[in-house]
């Protein structure tokens, strides 16, 4: 049980709580063409420390409206209890940050089994499998639960996940043009956090995985999330598939905190991850509510799938970036995809609009506490215009970088 269970609101708001001492907001299931297709009626989602940093910035880039579940987006938390909104993937360069993006991954991991208990009891929700999905940090944290087998999952869509804090923080030390100030602990908690080497224990799970790559991503390479996926597929998982597209590691304009209208970036992937998690946990309706198979619906990833070209990584309208097959958008979302006869997606409006962030996110970040956007207010959802993030890249990078912990 929650220490602060909420009182659900009328149906199709969203819920605001505390559940396991962790906020969040809850968005119940409003999609009118699909249901359920098997036990899954949860997909529980996390920010990063970079664009979107809270729950409300999260939802509102990425809703997920399609999907006939519930999606609950849970807080980060930094040593001491209190909300990320300080933090920046440039925070990977002091030892306290690296401290602090451990003990917020880890955190969250070890507390998933009493939050979903909690949530469960909040708000009505059965037994049985979740769906997860995350941003950054987040997607790190539903790796590592993947990795430790703490939940059951049936399915999880991780965005740009931070794979490895040392090698993040070996890209950061060029681009701010300054070594990182580790300490021992520091290097500890960077060598325990590295993903890739846990490939076998996560596709033991056999739960299905889609992994988001950026092409203009700065500190997460496309090509790390390619090879996870290579050695995911190694170990066993068939059900693993991967999407590049030309966009950086934010996925909403700077600051962050605030529920925002979403970048073309994030509706592009709020697109693919909808149809992806329909695929897999839903089965689509007719008007009059009798089933039939989802248009989109794809086959179980095979042993030889189509490769995606090499990722270009030129100026924006330089060219279509290709993607996985299987990551396609269906054609009854509009999404600036074509589709080439020989089956592979290419995305042909997915260059970065000028004035948006091309790394990581680097951007000066404000002082802590909830902002508006934070777990006591809902997002906006329901936008009329789609903008791409503003303001122009920090001239002085290693300032913008050197963020720090703030506390």
């Amino acid at each position: 049980m929650s220490g602060d269970r909420p009182t659900l609101p009328e149906a199709g708001r969203p819920v605001h709580g505390t559940a396991a001492g962790t906020a969040y907001l809850a968005l119940p299931p409003t999609a009118v063409d699909a249901r359920p297709s098997g036990p899954t009626r949860l997909v529980v989602a996390w920010p990063g420390f970079d664009p979107p940093r809270t729950a409300a910035a999260l939802a509102a880039a990425m809703p997920l409206t399609g999907v006939p579940t519930w999606r609950v987006y849970l807080e980060l938390t930094a040593p001491g209890g209190a909300p990320s909104e300080g933090l920046g993937s440039g925070a990977l360069l002091e030892a306290r940050g690296v401290e602090a993006y451990a003990a917020a991954v880890e955190g969250a991991v070890e507390s998933l089994p009493a939050v979903l208990a909690a949530l469960r009891a909040d708000l009505g929700i059965e037994e049985g499998p979740v769906g997860l999905a995350g941003f950054s940090v987040g997607a790190s944290i539903a790796l590592l639960a993947l990795a430790r087998g703490t939940v059951p999952v049936s399915a999880a869509a991780l965005v740009t996940p931070v794979l490895a804090p040392a090698r993040a923080a070996t890209s950061l030390e060029r681009l701010a043009g300054r070594e990182r100030d580790w300490d021992d602990r520091a290097a500890a908690a960077a060598e325990r956090l590295d993903l890739a080497p846990l490939a076998e224990r996560i596709a033991g799970g056999d739960a299905a995985v889609l992994l988001i790559a950026g092409a203009k991503d700065r500190v997460v390479s496309s090509l790390e999330i390619t090879e996870l996926r290579d050695r995911l597929r190694e170990h066993g998982l068939n059900a693993v598939e991967a999407a590049t597209f030309r966009m950086g590691h934010a996925m909403a304009a700077q600051p962050g905190i605030d529920a925002q209208p979403p970048t073309t970036e994030a509706v592009r992937v709020d697109g693919v991850l909808n149809d992806w998690f329909r695929e897999r946990l839903a089965v689509v309706t007719d008007p009059g509510g009798d089933a039939e198979p989802h248009p989109g619906h794809l086959a179980p990833a095979t042993a030889d799938p189509v490769e995606a070209d090499p990722v270009t990584t030129g100026p924006a309208g330089a060219g279509p970036v290709p993607v996985e097959p299987a990551a396609r958008a269906a054609e009854t979302v509009t999404q600036p995809f074509s589709r080439p006869a020989g089956g592979s997606m290419t995305g042909t409006g997915a260059g970065l609009d000028a004035g948006s962030d091309a790394g990581h996110g680097f951007q000066p970040t404000p002082g802590p506490g909830f902002g508006s956007g934070s777990a006591g207010s809902a997002p906006v959802m329901g936008f009329g215009t789609v903008r791409s993030p503003m303001g122009e890249y920090p001239a002085d990078l290693s300032q913008a970088i050197g963020l720090g912990c703030h506390n």
